[in-house]
Parts: structure tokens; C-alpha cells; sequence
């Protein structure tokens, strides 16, 4: 994204107070005025030199402030400054300059990196200001060639000691208004709308459904797997069970093929009556083994 070069000066009255904007609700979210979230008159922004022709405020020919010096990696470099009136504004952050008659709206995902640092004033002292890394690219999303422009603002002496800890928070919120476009080919490779099976299975899938299988082969459930729990629906039930709800493949866990079955009366309780008839004393009924001579 580019920055979009002004030549008139911005108005408090081209915007809607952030005070006002949360104390009603607007007729619309999507049209109307944009919110200004933060407004600084007379601060002071500066570049180094070398960035000049990036930005319209700070042309290529612009004198290096006096006593202006910025370090990077130890190397001091020599600072460009221009007295500014900053929007901080729902749709860009906009900074104008008087002096060139000239300004610029910036998108907030150009702003990569902004921080509150200390910096020396012409008397010395430290004062907080805010600094910015700017990202500037004209070849579309896909265009890894940027231009990096390093801004800092200096609020006026005449604002209050944590008008740049505000300015830093109407960008940090105007920027959440405007998240990084999502570039398709960076979508989470896991992201699926269905459900997806690690590893080989040779279970048949039912028909109309999305993660669900018919039974093993063999009459038994399909094996445990990540988001499968081998489950019988209403497409494989009556491979399972009869009309009367009755198991009629597999056997309990541990049996085998050919085992007979159980004879008549297996799991039925006998009264005493019939245990004393067969031999198997009162005493005894409770444990129903016979008595041994």
C-alpha cells in the first residue's frame, strides 16, 4: 500500500469526535464521517535524510535539521523535521504540514511497527514521542520490494506529559480496525471444513456422510481413529442388529470364530424349590453348589 498525497489541510470538522461517536449510536456503520480518535496541532515529525522522496512533506532536497541526528546500528545519520498537525482518524492516519502545503494519509497496514521512545530535545532533555516503521509497496500484495520510511513524532511542549502514550493508543486502536489483508496462499493448511482421518483406513464410507464408515468386513466396528469412534448409524444398523434389536455379527471382546453357543438356561436364576428337588441343600442355595458326601 501507498501513502495518498494531500494538498488541502484537514479539518477537525472532516471528522466525528470519538466522545461523540460512543455516546450515540450513528445511523450507519459503514458511511458518515470517519472518527477521530486523536488530533495533535504543531508536533514535530522527522525522517532521516536518506529516506527523503518517500513522503510528500519531506522532499528529496529538504535541509537536515540542526542538532538532528538519529542512530542506527551505532551510525548516527542526520534527521529532516517538519512541524505537522496529526488526524488520528477511523480510516488513515493522516499528517499535514503547513509549511510545504502539502500532507499525507497513511493506511494503517503500511504502519508496521509503532512504539513510545525517548528522544533528546534541542535543550537536552529526554521527551516521549512515538516512532513508526512505515512499509510502502506499489506492486500489490504479492510485491516483496517495499520502501521503509522510519517516522517519529514529537508532541508539542504545550500538550500534556502522556499525549504520547494517547497518540500511541488511537494508532494501536485505528489499526485494529484494519487488520493485514489475508493472502490466500497463507490460509492455515489445517483449516478443513470436514472431518479428515490420519493414517490408511480400509473402512467403506457411507454415502451422504463426511467421516463416517461402514463396519469392518468382518462384522465388527471399525477401528478406533482421531475423530472416529466406530459408530453405527442409521445406513450400517442393520448389518449390526435384528428388527428386534438383537446383536447378530461380532461376539464379545476375546471370542472366537466356532465357539459354541451357550445352552438352554444359561442366565437363568433358579428358585430354591427346583435347587432343593435337584439335590442342593437350603443351606447352600444362596452359593447353589451341590452338597459333596
Amino acid at each position: 500500500m501507498l501513502a495518498t498525497t494531500i494538498r488541502s489541510p484537514p479539518s477537525v470538522e472532516d471528522y466525528i469526535p470519538l466522545s461523540d461517536y460512543q455516546s450515540q449510536t450513528p445511523e450507519s456503520f459503514s458511511d458518515g464521517k470517519p472518527v477521530l480518535h486523536f488530533h495533535l496541532k504543531g508536533a514535530v515529525a522527522s525522517i532521516p535524510k536518506s529516506q527523503c522522496g518517500t513522503l510528500t512533506i519531506f522532499p528529496t532536497d529538504s535541509p537536515s535539521a540542526e542538532n538532528a541526528v538519529a542512530r542506527t546500528n551505532g551510525d548516527a545519520e542526520e534527521l529532516v523535521e517538519q512541524k505537522v498537525d496529526v488526524f488520528v482518524n477511523s480510516e488513515h492516519f493522516t499528517i499535514f504540514s503547513e509549511k510545504t502545503e502539502s500532507g499525507v494519509s497513511i493506511p494503517y497496514p503500511s504502519i508496521s511497527i509503532h512504539a513510545v521512545k525517548q528522544v533528546t530535545a534541542q535543550d537536552g532533555s529526554n521527551t516521549p514521542a512515538i516512532w513508526m516503521q512505515l512499509e510502502f509497496s506499489d506492486g500489490g500484495a504479492d510485491d516483496d520490494d517495499f520502501n521503509t520510511v522510519e517516522l517519529t513524532i514529537v508532541p508539542p511542549s504545550s500538550e500534556s506529559p502522556g499525549a504520547a502514550q494517547q497518540l500511541y493508543d488511537a494508532i494501536a486502536n485505528c489499526s485494529n480496525l484494519h487488520p493485514d489483508p489475508i493472502n490466500g496462499d497463507e490460509e492455515e493448511e489445517d483449516d478443513y471444513d470436514r472431518i479428515v482421518f490420519e493414517g490408511n483406513t480400509e473402512q467403506e464410507p457411507v454415502d451422504g456422510f463426511t467421516g463416517v464408515l461402514r463396519g469392518a468386513a468382518d462384522g465388527g466396528l471399525p477401528p478406533p481413529m482421531p475423530g472416529s469412534g466406530g459408530w453405527i448409524t442409521a445406513e450400517n444398523v442393520h448389518e449390526y442388529f435384528d428388527q428386534d434389536g438383537n446383536w447378530i455379527k461380532g461376539g464379545a471382546e476375546g471370542e472366537e470364530d466356532g465357539e459354541e453357543e451357550p445352552g438352554e438356561g444359561a442366565g437363568r436364576t433358579r428358585p430354591r424349590e427346583e435347587l432343593e428337588a435337584d439335590g442342593v441343600n437350603g443351606d447352600d442355595a444362596e452359593t447353589k453348589r451341590p452338597r459333596v458326601e
